[in-house]
Formats: structure tokens, sequence, C-alpha cells
């Protein structure tokens, strides 16, 4: 049964006007945060409801130096600061303001705007235009309008690992209390792998854990507990198919696509349906097979069906 196409949207059928945007007196929180950054050295220049969901929100010009990115978000690209800063400089000016969430103690974190932050700093700016939020939670939410450098799998995966750890001591939420922040559970697992092993390959092993990894439905102190032994699981595995790339190797077998092939040879779920397998019971048929991995019967035909030939 194919798919419900989803039904589009009628033009100017949702959110405010230009009028309501405005709005009428600012609720308390509101006109509480507005004062906040007055008293940090900041200035809170426009209180105003946005657009498409009625939240409250204020466009402020912060004292840069009160302003840091969130702890569990990914590092720096050196490259693509110095990249942002050329193009900031050359334009002399900052158009696209941060978003930011104001800390009990006086601090604005940012969840979008670390590499803009880092250029502005770098140029020597006093303040930075951000739209401060008035609900801190939804820091959490908003990685995923994370657009200013696009993530790759080792990024998203450590930022989702460092969100996890951040919020385990805010309380008693689940895992899948927190699916929407998270986005796969697969992330956390190769978050694991990449933070005791900033080399893995967790590309690989990525598509894979898509089909086993479920979110745990228990508190995330706990949870990140079963983390850890999924990915000492994991390792485990790495090392055993690394044995097995080189066995191949030895028979004079060179391809981008080693890893890959020997993690499909060695798959007992690659045409499973149906509900997830279970994620210790897999990996263990994973382990066990990986450690008996025959090379000699591996034929070069094989290999470059599976998407890359050894070379001559």
């Amino acid at each position: 049964m194919p798919p419900k196409r989803k039904k589009k949207a009628e033009p100017r059928s949702r959110g405010l006007t230009g009028a309501e945007v405005r709005g009428e007196k600012p609720p308390a929180a509101a006109a509480a945060l507005a004062d906040a950054i007055r008293e940090d050295g900041g200035e809170a220049l426009a209180v105003y409801r946005d657009p498409l969901g009625g939240h409250w929100q204020i466009l402020a010009a912060l004292p840069i130096e009160t302003v840091d990115p969130t702890p569990f978000q990914r590092d720096l690209s050196e490259t693509h600061v110095k990249r942002l800063t050329a193009v900031l400089e050359a334009l002399d000016r900052f158009l696209d303001p941060i978003i930011a969430v104001r800390t009990p103690e006086g601090r604005y974190w940012t969840p979008n705007g670390n590499h803009r932050l880092a250029s502005m700093r770098a140029l020597g700016a006093r303040s930075i235009m951000a739209l401060v939020l008035t609900e801190p939670e939804v820091a959490y939410k908003i990685l995923a309008l994370n657009t200013e450098k696009a993530h790759n799998l080792r990024e998203k995966a450590l930022e989702v690992i460092r969100m996890a750890r951040d919020l385990a001591p805010r309380g008693d939420q689940t895992e899948k209390d927190y699916a929407l922040e998270f986005e796969e559970a697969a992330f956390l697992t190769l978050g694991v792998c990449y933070e005791k092993n900033g080399r893995f390959a967790g590309g690989a092993y990525h598509a894979l854990l898509k089909r086993l990894d479920e979110f745990l439905a228990k508190p995330l102190v706990k949870a990140l507990a079963v983390r850890e032994e999924r990915a000492a699981a994991i390792l485990e595995l790495d090392q055993a198919v690394a044995a097995a790339m080189a066995a191949l190797k030895e028979r004079g077998f060179e391809s981008p696509y080693l890893r890959p092939f020997v993690i499909a040879r060695i798959n007992p779920i690659r045409f499973h349906k149906g509900a997830p397998p279970d994620f210790d019971e897999t990996i263990a048929k994973m382990l066990a097979s990986a450690r008996k991995f025959k090379a000699e019967g591996v034929k070069p035909e094989q290999l470059a069906r599976a998407g890359g030939a050894p070379e001559e």
C-alpha cells in the first residue's frame, strides 16, 4: 500500500500576521528575560512573537564574552572558521543572528552559532546579535536547525552522546523521552565508539545499527551504561573485522570497501524482516563469524560486486 501523501498546507492558513507578531504586552517570562539581558550588559532590542508558533522571543545584542557554545555540540572546524571570518570581514556586516538561551548563571548558550561566534571573536567584536529564547530546554531541540556547517556522522554522533551526558543528571526522563533531540538511537552508540576511538569507521556500521538500535525505556543515567556496553561490543567486533581485513590484504585484496565487505559477509540480518532483532545476540553472532572468517574462500569477483574491486 503506497504511503499517504502529506496534505499540502493552504496558503496563509497558519501562524501570525505581521501585526500579530508584535503582540500586546509580553508575558512575565519574556519581560523578565529582557531585564536580565540588560543587567548582563546586553540590550533587548525587540520582544516579539515567532510568526509560526506564536512563541515569545527577544532580538538582543549580547556582550560577546557572555556567550558560549552548548557543551554538547560538535567541535569547531578551524577551516570553516577561517573561511567564515574572511567573509564577515569583507562584508563588514553580521547578518545572521545566532540563537541563544540564558543559563541561571547569566551565561548565554548557543546551540547553533559556534562557528559564527568564533569568527566574531576572531574579528574582535564586542557584541553579537542573537535571538534569545525564553525556554532554555529548546536548546536541546534546536540542533536540527544547525545549518552553518553540515554534519558528518562522527560530528553528529559525538554531539548526540554529549547531549545525553549533559541531560542525564537533570531528571529521570528516559532515553525514549528524548527521541526528538537524539534523532537516532544509533547515534548514541556510535558516539561512545567515537569517544573511545576517534578514528573509528562508524559509517561501516551505521546502517546495521539503524536496524538494531532502539531508544531505551530507561532513565538516561542507566541508558548511558547500556550504551557503553554496546559500544564496547561494537569496538570488539571491529577488531575482529580488522583482522579479517588484514587476512584479505595478505591474499592481495586491496580495496576501500574491505570493511563493508567483511561486515556484509558476517551480517546475519541482511534479509531479516519484521521487528528489530536483539542487539546483543546479533552482535555476538557477528563477532563469532568475524573470528572464523576464511579469507581464502573469497573470490575477487565477490569483492567487486560488493562495491570495489581489488587492485591488480
